[in-house]
């Protein structure tokens, strides 16, 4: 203990321990929502103590709000391995659409947890000022890739940035917020692999048909 704080004991790495808890922490908010999610559950799946949790994050609503921090910062970083910039603009946002898409679906916690975000009126995102900045980044970099297309004559100049990835957004989310209500509904036929590849390609086609000048796209066999 040093000024009446209580520091982790034993030989795990901190990294690894604030890693692992990060990842239990995901799962169990994004099954149970914030008031539903228990630490000392959290605590036993990682083999640690609700001691440990609260020196490294504070409180229960300071996980929550880490783990949302990490949610985001993990889809932002996989954009951005994308390397769009070094793709031509039609290409780069056929890209970006489609990885959205199959990321959603690859990570429905994440999806799970704009949800529970939303139930709460997006209060904890609108403190952390990360996610602002992750999430500027995201449209600065859309609107990039927007000036280049539009700078070679395949773009409509008249394409928001802002707009275009709530459209991108949109499309992707559904997919999976409203699986359990539509398959129920309709059938488990548009679930299976095959036919979320037939999807994600429907998707960057919307998206193309509504960014992209008709004849870029003529020009490149789409119509």
């Amino acid at each position: 203990m040093e000024n009446g704080v209580i520091k982790p004991q034993g030989k795990r790495d901190p990294e690894g321990v604030r890693e692992d808890i990060l990842r239990v922490a995901m799962q169990e908010f994004s099954e149970n929502g914030l008031s539903g999610a228990r630490i000392d559950e959290i605590a036993a799946k990682t083999k640690t103590s609700k001691r440990m949790i609260y020196y490294y994050y504070g409180d229960k609503e300071g996980l929550y709000t880490r783990v949302l921090e990490e949610a985001y910062r993990h889809v932002r970083g996989d954009e951005a391995d994308l390397e769009l910039d070094t793709l031509d603009p039609i290409e780069a946002l056929d890209r970006l659409a489609r990885f959205t898409f199959h990321h959603h679906r690859q990570n429905p916690a994440f999806i799970r947890m704009v949800m529970i975000e939303n139930i709460h009126h997006g209060q904890y995102l609108e403190r952390s000022q990360t996610i602002r900045e992750l999430n500027r980044s995201a449209i600065e970099k859309l609107q990039s890739l927007l000036a280049r297309g539009q700078q070679d004559g395949v773009f409509r100049a008249d394409i928001d940035a802002l707009e275009l990835h709530w459209q991108i957004s949109a499309l992707s989310f559904f997919n999976v917020s409203n699986r359990a209500t539509f398959s129920h509904i309709f059938g488990q036929s548009l679930w299976s692999d095959g036919t979320h590849d037939i999807l994600s390609h429907h998707v960057a086609t919307m998206v193309l048909r509504y960014v992209a000048k008709p004849e870029a796209l003529a020009a490149r066999g789409d119509r």
